[in-house]
């Protein structure tokens, strides 16, 4: 498994993403109250590029004018037809038999580091 840098751990406060090139893939890279996902930036609808869309909730009802908010800050949202992927899991919320690939993430600190952990995403 080939790791590829994301960058420092302080380019990824919490309620932050990043979207980087991993192995000839775009990647994005979110930090979700303190843990770290990947997932591929590719809407498997129409090929968008899924990160560059809002991370939001996923909103349901129970009956009109009730609304509840799940998920929240952990739904990537495609911007060309607001598709929406569970950022942890790569499920699709309406249907999870659609995926988008997820990464492994690991921070790690070098012993030569004088300044902060680092950011890596295994693919």
């Amino acid at each position: 498994m080939t790791r590829y840098l994301v960058g420092s751990i302080s380019e990824l406060t919490p309620g932050t993403k990043k979207i980087i090139q991993a192995g000839g893939r775009s990647v994005g890279v979110y930090n979700l109250g303190g843990e770290l996902y990947a997932i591929r930036n590719l809407c498997p609808h129409q090929s968008a590029g899924l990160c560059e869309g809002i991370t939001s909730s996923f909103i349901t009802s129970t009956g009109p004018g009730e609304f509840c908010f799940e998920h929240e800050g952990e739904i990537a949202r495609c911007p060309w037809h607001f598709w929406e992927f569970n950022i942890k899991t790569g499920q699709m919320m309406v249907d999870p038999k659609v995926r988008t690939k997820t990464y492994d993430v690991e921070v790690e600190r070098f012993d030569v580091s004088v300044d902060e952990q680092q950011v890596f995403v295994h693919m």
